[in-house]
């Protein structure tokens, strides 16, 4: 009896195949990441801001997803969520309902949509700044931890420029609600701040 190639061995074969390009793909990609993260910038990033951003932030901490939360459940630190409101597409008609998919956030977190743009208008920058003082009681060395979504360089800028306000605790949680619930972390339905 011939043992020949039954559908179940390709099946398998092909199984295999899928399953080493895609180990190839993520050793790949994880050296690229390592090696392929940008330098910082002198200012702040003001376009394309879903790339990879840097290690670092002048002023400021970086934490990945065990010290973010280790610092979440100790409590203490005001959490900002700089993540970009949705906004009504403009070929939509005015007839049609519009309802955008809620906003997930880190729990306690303080949502300030768009305050991670590289260039802030008066009123954008007003806003950031008030809201800071407020959360921070007005402290400049009560701990802050700025975030958005992974390779954002959004929550990028808005550390950077906490830092230069004088913040002297500033954390950067650069893989964000993404690393946040990857890591099955409670999140928690925002609105933006008022």
């Amino acid at each position: 009896m011939s043992r020949g190639n039954s559908p179940a061995r390709e099946g398998a074969a092909r199984l295999i195949r899928v399953i080493r390009w895609l180990l190839c793909g993520l050793l790949l990609a994880a050296s690229l990441d390592a090696s392929e993260r940008p330098p910082e910038p002198e200012g702040y990033r003001t376009d394309d801001y879903r790339a990879p951003t840097p290690d670092t932030v002048a002023g400021g901490v970086v934490l990945d997803t065990e010290a973010a939360h280790r610092l979440w459940t100790s409590g203490g630190a005001v959490w900002i969520d700089v993540q970009p409101a949705p906004h009504r597409p403009a070929n939509l008609p005015q007839s049609a309902v519009w309802m955008p998919l809620p906003h997930r956030d880190i729990p306690g977190s303080l949502w300030l949509p768009d305050v991670g743009r590289g260039a802030l208008s008066p009123e954008l920058e007003g806003y950031f700044r008030n809201h800071l003082e407020t959360a921070t009681s007005r402290r400049r060395d009560t701990p802050v931890v700025f975030y958005c979504l992974a390779d954002c360089w959004m929550s990028w800028n808005a550390a950077k420029r906490a830092a230069s306000w004088g913040y002297t605790q500033v954390f950067w949680y650069p893989d964000g609600t993404d690393g946040w619930e990857a890591a099955k972390l409670p999140m928690q339905n925002a609105e933006p701040a008022s």
